[in-house]
């Protein structure tokens, strides 16, 4: 079966997106609609879901919020997702530095964040990253300096080492 990953990332950017900025990382698992609609009635009717979904259509459900003091490669190496969950994804905000190794020199102490913030050219990122157990994976970003629905990229292989992280929460060990 084929599901719609690209609008289950697209409904968790705009999600996100009325939240606003500053927000926690959150994950989601994805599950079929249908599947929730049959499973779960009283669910369903509260999220607004009837009997007459597609049944490419999946539906995310936020998951307990990460460890603050964790890091996130570590928490996602904790998930492990039952049959019934046909995806994840991931919401997550991160600053980008322009620059490179070459120049850019971070202090050795103090606030690297506060460093970060200061170089010229750096901004924010929303990031929103999906993958389904197929192997299919799709992706969000919205810049906070062109904070404008429009001017959100997506694709499949827009933050890559994102999703092949999530991805790793599906493999058995």
């Amino acid at each position: 079966m084929s599901f719609n990953i690209r609008e289950a990332v697209l409904e968790l950017e705009r999600h996100a997106s009325a939240q606003g900025w500053d927000q926690p990382a959150r994950v989601y698992a994805l599950v079929p609609t249908t599947d929730l609609v049959e499973r779960e009635p009283q669910l369903a009717r509260m999220l607004g879901l009837s009997g007459d979904v597609s049944p490419d259509d999946l539906t995310p459900i936020e998951q307990e919020p990460l460890a603050a003091d964790v890091p996130l490669e570590e928490s996602l190496g904790r998930i492990a997702w039952p049959e019934t969950v046909t995806g994840c994804a991931l919401v997550l905000e991160r600053l980008v530095v322009q620059g490179s190794d070459a120049t850019l020199d971070p202090p050795e102490r103090g606030d690297v964040g506060a460093w970060a913030k200061s170089q010229p050219g750096s901004d924010e990122v929303r990031m929103v990253a999906a993958v389904l157990r197929d192997g299919a994976r799709h992706a969000a970003l919205r810049i906070r300096s062109y904070d404008i629905d429009d001017q959100v990229l997506n694709g499949e292989d827009l933050v890559p080492a994102l999703t092949s992280a999530l991805s790793l929460t599906f493999e058995e060990e």
